[in-house]
This record gives C-alpha cells, structure tokens and sequence, in this order.
C-alpha cells in the first residue's frame, strides 16, 4: 500500500488553482446537497483548505465535525477557516485509509474530491469501516470526477481526468492513476443511492449515500 500523497505545498494555492482549471465549477459540486444536510456527529475526509467544513459548521450549529487529512498544512487552513466555529471542529492528521472513527455513531459522511486519491480496493475498505462507525439512515455525500460513455467521456473526460493525474502525480506523489469505482464499494458496505446531480458535461458528479438500516458490510478477514 502507497503512502498518502503530500499536499501540504499546495494549502494556500488549492483555491486558486481550482479556480483556473474549473471556476466555480467544483465548489458547486460540493454544495450541491449543503441545504438538506443535518445531524450533530460528522467526519470529513481530505476536504483540502476546508471551504466545505466551514459553511458546513456555520449551516449546523449543533454539528460537530472529525476532520481527517494526511496534510497538517491542508488541515491548518481548515481551522482558519471555520474561525468563530473552531471549538465544535476536531481534526485528526492521518491517513484515512488507517484512521480509526473517533466519536461515532456518525450521520453525516462528507468525501469531496478525495475518493479518487485511492484505489477501488482502498474505497471498500474505508466504506466498510465507515459503515461500520455511522448510524442506520446517516448520509454520505461524494463529490467526483467521472468518465461518461460516449464521445463526450472518451475525447475531453477521460483526457482531462488523465492530465489531472498526471498533474496531481507530479506535484503531491500522488500514484493512482485511474478512478475508482466508489459506486460499487459502496453498495457492497451496505450504502445506497438517494440522489445525484452533474455538471460539465457529466465530468462532475455530486452523490447522496444513505445508510441502508439493516445492510452492513461483510466482515473483515
């Protein structure tokens, strides 16, 4: 297993490189569903400088927020960033791949951007251990890139998802080079689809998990 990418020199350029490559675009993919989440437990898993966390804690004032991230630059900016709401936010700089939950039941699951640093084989397994730390009927929200058939997924997503790998490669050490596929991971962890929305041509994609009660995932061996 690969050690985690190192994002700690991108933290105060992240914003503005996301604004170059896509605009607006991805942060719109990530508040996609912010108006019709709720609960007072949540983990958030590489949510980067943290812009997601901190309209997330000023939305919910009873939630309380593990924030987990390999990068204790990346992390740094996320308490900046929630400012007068630091106090209901914990952070935990690990590797999420071998990060144990720390206040579950959780009812809130929040991966943006973030599932496509793994492979399908890691995805199942942290789909299983959050399955395992969240409650019946708790919501994860994924946001991701995606490859669409059709012309329009072999001749401008699949490019445009090889470059950024490439790119992320380069810069962070970054070794997955292809996207997961996180659907069926979660499905297998006992996750179903509510909802989903796209943009750009269906190259992005924001996804509402539930917590199917009664489905869990198969044991660990």
């Amino acid at each position: 297993m690969s050690s985690p990418p190192r994002f700690d020199r991108l933290a105060g350029l992240y914003r503005w490189m996301e604004l170059m490559s896509f605009g607006p675009w991805l942060m719109r993919t990530r508040m996609a569903f912010l108006d019709e989440l709720a609960g007072q437990r949540a983990v958030v898993l590489g949510d980067g400088d943290g812009r997601f966390t901190a309209r997330l804690l000023g939305r919910l004032p009873e939630l309380k927020v593990d924030a987990v991230d390999a990068s204790p630059a990346m992390l740094a900016e996320l308490k900046r960033r929630t400012g007068p709401n630091r106090a209901r936010l914990t952070t935990h700089e690990a590797d999420a791949r071998f990060w144990t939950p720390a206040d579950p039941p959780y009812e809130l699951i929040v991966t943006h951007f973030f599932l496509d640093c793994l492979t399908t084989e890691e995805v199942a397994g942290l789909a299983a251990k959050l399955r395992r730390a969240s409650a019946d009927g708790a919501v994860w929200v994924v946001s991701e890139f995606a490859v669409p058939q059709g012309v329009f997924g072999a001749l401008v997503a699949r490019p445009v998802v090889s470059l950024l790998y490439w790119a992320f490669g380069l810069l962070t050490g970054l070794r997955v080079r292809r996207l997961p596929d996180h659907a069926t991971a979660l499905l297998q962890a006992g996750f179903r689809l509510k909802r989903q929305k796209r943009w750009l041509g269906r190259l992005l994609v924001s996804q509402m998990w539930v917590a199917a009660p009664g489905l869990s995932p198969p044991p660990i061996r």
